[in-house]
């Protein structure tokens, strides 16, 4: 085996791959217009999942593990299976491990990781390759490997990858053969890069994203770059397409790249299709950058995230259809100006979410369904925003956001905490962090819903920093660069505090002259009994322009589901596994629970993101002014019912017809209620409930988007008391010791103490229902942020 015969690749910062593929879109070769329009990539005749159940056999350390893996005739009936994708410590091997800013591996051998206890899987399985696949380039990808791997194609070597989330793609043409093929891959638990993947989550192993085949024609479209450039007025555009053209051919010709952008309605936009001719040289890549003005596009933001089709047709010089690839297309303007985050040209508020790739059952394996659920959780919150901690997310939940309309701060797989920025500023770590940003934005470039790029997290600043901010800069202009760690840096477009006090937030945005604008990369710690004063934060927010919101720490708990003996189930979290080290439940910090049910503070946070809002005018006429918190919607989506309620029985109820307001706007508005008679001791209120008209792709008609709810100033008679009479009789007691007194009514007694005050009995039927009587208390119980908040701040230290 190659990997014998030179120095571990896996304990090599300076190796981040080999023959690996460069990064580039998610490519698949459709055969006609109307497949490539339809997108389901399984439907293309040269694409294929490899997902599915494999031979599988564990290891302890790289030592035990197996060194004829990739054999082909290696009889590998008495392994185990496991399913692809997985992660192997929820299969019955090795132990799950949470830490939060401790590496889970000794670290005093930098940038060695442990041989003893460094856990091996090793994968098999076979495929096959259709006769029609001949004469073209079949590629394997791998989306997600934690945390390194080999791969084999029928014995050959074939390469090498790190970085756990984004994908591997070889080159596998001179390995495989028509008909049955065999797969080997071993997987390591711990590498050098696992330096770089230090991020607060659970430390799970394996192949846990999809993996497929793709055959590309011998001349080919490997890459292509959508930009959409709107004019000053943010008006009109003009769409520039970068296609990159491969000939693996020794005749290859000339080529015509087409480009066709249909709107939603299957109509081809007017001024196209536009079209250029290429040349790729053998073995070489060709580029052609074609452009099309578009006349008033609709535009693409997170509150009506309008898409078109954009098809890449490659055709011979018959004007044969070699192939076609396919791209959603958002058209939106991003930048800063004016101290603030512009989208088409309007500051946005970011009310975000940070999210980590979770299931309860199966780890690091989040299905499309369970991401389904997160965006349509989040859209029917309010939320707008994801910032994808710490790592690119799956391709297929980006396509989620720009479908659904989410922004998206796209987060390099990059945090070192546990050594801060001691690998930042070493030269030879500048390789690894350069390949994972730009591999990140090469794959992920043409999502409309990604409006900033992230160079990681919790990784100090230096100089590999600057450098990999450096190359954002230069080749996507179109989008502002964040890092929290840099601070106020020149490399970064926006100062991103994590966990600010409000008084911290608002000192930032009264410095002169800063010129960036301020968005919490992280605050609100929502762990536990948690998640307060957010209304003082958002009302800073929304005082100061320069204040554009943050992302919430985080989005889901991390627990993983476990059964009693008895089938109950619970939620475990570090070291209910036995594993050392372990930060407890320093995991569980999220909106909503690991079956993704909804915590209180959830519902808070919709109400304190709510896009209508409902003050107080003049209630003693039922006035009240309505404002348009919307970005770029008016209210026109929206009907709105107002109730008058007494205590907790609805009196009236009325539709209110909402003002044409524009985003921004308020408005006087009459609540179309009667006063009633009034009831002496009763409480009266308004309530208003902002309801979508029709449903939408994120939820049905009648969804409550806004609610708000005054009490009403009104003058109400007190209630008659009670007269003595009608109070039940009591029997006065005096107890045989000097000290307590009491009364017995009707099947119950009380007494108390005479020099304390305090309650000491209350029986009820014969039943003692009291053991200690109340007393003062100044002192609450303990929360999880109590112990866990950092430094001077932790509140354990002074919480009584």
């Amino acid at each position: 085996m190659m990997e014998q015969n030179r120095v571990n690749d896996w304990e090599n910062p300076r190796v981040v791959g080999r023959n690996k593929e460069p990064g580039h879109v998610p490519l698949v070769p459709y055969t006609d217009i109307h497949s490539a329009l339809i997108g389901k990539r399984e439907n293309s005749p040269y694409w294929r999942s490899l997902n599915g159940t494999w031979k599988f056999r564990w290891a302890p350390n790289p030592d035990a593990a197996p060194d004829d893996l990739y054999l082909v005739d290696l009889d590998d009936s008495d392994w185990d299976e496991i399913p692809v994708p997985a992660n192997w410590q929820l299969h019955g091997y090795d132990v799950p491990m949470y830490t939060n800013v401790q590496y889970p591996f000794p670290i005093d051998n930098l940038p060695g990781v442990p041989h003893d206890d460094n856990p091996v899987g090793s994968y098999r399985t076979t495929f096959n390759v259709p006769m029609k696949w001949d004469d073209r380039r079949i590629f394997i990808v791998f989306e997600g490997v934690d945390s390194a791997f080999y791969l084999w194609v029928n014995g050959q070597e074939v390469g090498y990858s790190q970085d756990s989330r984004l994908p591997a793609e070889f080159d596998i043409t001179p390995y495989v053969k028509a008909g049955k093929n065999v797969l080997a891959v071993r997987v390591y638990r711990w590498s050098d890069g696992s330096y770089l993947e230090d991020q607060d989550h659970w430390r799970l192993s394996g192949i846990h994203r999809d993996v497929y085949l793709y055959a590309a024609p011998s001349v080919c479209v490997r890459d292509y770059c959508v930009r959409t450039l709107l004019d000053d007025d943010y008006q009109d555009a003009v769409l520039q397409v970068r296609a990159h053209v491969a000939a693996y051919t020794e005749d290859a010709g000339e080529y015509t790249v087409e480009i066709r952008l249909q709107d939603a309605d299957g109509q081809v936009v007017e001024g196209g299709p536009v079209s250029g001719t290429v040349s790729p040289q053998p073995g070489e890549e060709a580029v052609l950058n074609l452009e099309w003005p578009v006349k008033a596009p609709r535009k693409w933001s997170a509150e009506d995230p309008y898409l078109y089709d954009l098809l890449v047709i490659l055709k011979d010089g018959r004007g044969n259809i070699i192939e076609v690839e396919s791209s959603k297309v958002g058209f939106r303007r991003v930048e800063i100006a004016n101290a603030q985050l512009l989208v088409n040209g309007v500051p946005v508020e970011i009310g975000g979410v940070n999210r980590h790739d979770h299931d309860p059952d199966t780890g690091k394996v989040v299905s499309r369904e369970a991401m389904l659920a997160d965006v349509l959780l989040m859209k029917r919150h309010n939320i707008n925003a994801v910032r994808t901690s710490h790592y690119p997310n799956d391709p297929y939940f980006l396509d989620l956001c720009d479908r659904y309309g989410l922004y998206v701060f796209d987060e390099a797989n990059l945090e070192t905490h546990g050594v801060w920025d001691r690998l930042t500023k070493d030269p030879e770590w500048h390789d690894a962090f350069m390949e994972r940003v730009i591999r990140m934005v090469e794959r992920d470039k043409n999502h409309p819903s990604i409006i900033v790029w992230s160079l990681g997290n919790e990784s100090g600043y230096g100089p590999n920093h600057a450098a990999m901010a450096d190359w954002v800069h230069e080749n996507d202009p179109t989008r502002p660069v964040h890092y929290h760690p840099a601070e106020d840096a020149p490399t970064v477009d926006i100062l991103a505090p994590m966990y600010p006090s409000v008084d911290k937030i608002i000192a930032m945005a009264e410095v002169p002259d800063e010129t960036r604008p301020v968005i919490m990369c992280e605050y609100a710690h929502s762990m536990g009994n948690s998640t307060g004063n957010l209304k003082e934060y958002w009302e800073a927010v929304r005082r100061y322009p320069r204040l554009q919101g943050g992302f919430i720490w985080d989005w889901i708990d991390q627990g993983l589901r476990q059964r009693t003996p008895e089938g109950v189930e619970w939620f475990a979290y570090g070291g209910d596994f036995g594993d050392e080290p372990n930060d407890a439940n320093f995991c569980i910090n999220g909106l909503i629970g690991p079956d993704r049910k909804p915590h209180p503070a959830l519902i808070e946070y919709k109400k304190i993101l709510q896009p209508v809002v409902v003050e107080p005018e003049d209630l003693n006429l039922l006035l009240v002014r309505v404002t348009n918190r919307y970005s770029f919607s008016t209210f026109e989506h929206l009907r709105a019912v107002c109730r008058l309620i007494a205590d907790d029985r609805v009196l009236q109820e009325r539709t209110l017809m909402l003002p044409e307001l524009g985003p921004g706007e308020s408005a006087s508005v009459l609540a179309p209620v009667t006063p009633p008679r009034l009831t002496p001791g009763t409480e009266y209120w308004l309530t208003f409930h902002f309801l979508l008209g029709q449903s939408t792709l994120w939820a049905d008609a009648d969804h409550e988007v806004a609610t708000e709810q005054l009490k009403l100033p009104w003058t109400v008679p007190a209630a008659d008391p009670l007269q003595p009479e009608e109070m039940p009789a009591l029997e006065p007691v005096d107890a045989d010791d000097d000290d307590t007194i009491g009364v017995n009514g009707e099947g119950f007694e009380v007494a108390f103490s005479r020099r304390t005050g305090r309650m000491t009995t209350f029986r009820k039927d014969g039943r003692d229902l009291l053991v200690e009587g109340p007393r003062l208390n100044l002192w609450r119980a303990p929360t999880d942020n109590d112990a866990n908040t950092w430094g001077d701040q932790k509140a354990a230290i002074r919480w009584r």
